[in-house]
C-alpha cells in the first residue's frame, strides 16, 4: 500500500493543486506574507481582499446579532477557517455544530450557516466560494451584499450550486434554517449606523 505522502513528479503541463497540509506548511516556512491573509480554494491560494471599515462594521454588528440566537448544539465562529475538502475557507461568520472545544485540534468540516459580507465585489464570493460550500453540503449561505443593499440567501445544496436562491430586501426579515424561531431584519444586518 503506497503512502498518501508518497512523492510523485508532476508532468510539465500538470497544474499543482495545494492541499490544506501544503498550504499550512507554506505558511510555517514563511513563504506566504504574514501581513496578508489567504484562503485555499480548491487547491489554489488566494489573497483575501483588504477589509474596509464598512465591511468590518457590518461583520461586527452581524456577530453581535447572531450571538442572540437561541442556545443549541452549535456555536458562532468569526473569521475562522472551515476545512471543506481540498479547500480552507475563512468566512466572515459561520455557525457550526458542537462546542468550541470540539475544534481544538482541527477545523470544522461543515457548517449549519455561513455568512459572507461583500462590501465591493460580491461576485468574488459567488464565483469562488459558493460552489465549495454547496459541494461540502453547507445547507445555507447568506451573502450580505452591501453593494446592492440586500442579503442573498442560498439554500438546498446540489452539486456545485444551490437550488434555492432568494434576495431579501431591507424591509424583510430572515431566519436561518436551523433556528426558524429567530429572525433579523435585513435592514439591520446591512446597516453601518446605530
Amino acid at each position: 500500500m503506497a503512502s498518501q505522502l508518497e512523492r510523485r513528479t508532476p508532468t510539465p503541463t500538470e497544474r499543482l493543486r495545494f492541499t490544506p497540509e501544503m498550504f499550512h506548511r507554506l505558511g510555517a516556512l514563511g513563504v506566504l506574507d504574514d501581513a496578508t491573509r489567504y484562503e485555499l480554494i480548491e487547491g489554489d491560494i488566494y489573497a483575501m481582499p483588504p477589509e474596509g471599515p464598512e465591511h468590518a462594521t457590518v461583520r461586527t454588528r452581524l456577530m453581535y446579532r447572531m450571538l442572540t440566537l437561541p442556545a443549541g448544539e452549535w456555536h458562532l465562529r468569526v473569521e475562522a477557517p472551515l476545512r471543506l475538502g481540498a479547500s480552507e475557507l475563512v468566512p466572515d461568520l459561520a455557525v457550526v455544530s458542537g462546542r468550541v472545544e470540539d475544534y481544538a485540534t482541527q477545523h470544522p468540516t461543515s457548517a449549519l450557516l455561513v455568512i459572507e459580507v461583500a462590501a465591493s465585489a460580491p461576485q468574488r464570493d459567488r464565483e469562488l466560494k459558493l460552489g465549495v460550500y454547496a459541494r461540502a453540503g453547507v445547507p445555507e449561505c447568506w451573502l450580505v451584499n452591501l453593494l446592492e443593499g440586500c442579503v442573498e440567501v442560498y439554500r438546498e445544496p446540489a452539486g456545485d450550486a444551490y437550488k434555492l436562491v432568494r434576495r431579501y430586501t431591507p424591509d424583510e426579515a430572515i431566519a436561518p434554517l436551523f433556528a426558524p424561531e429567530w429572525a433579523a431584519h435585513v435592514g439591520e444586518l446591512l446597516s453601518t449606523q446605530t
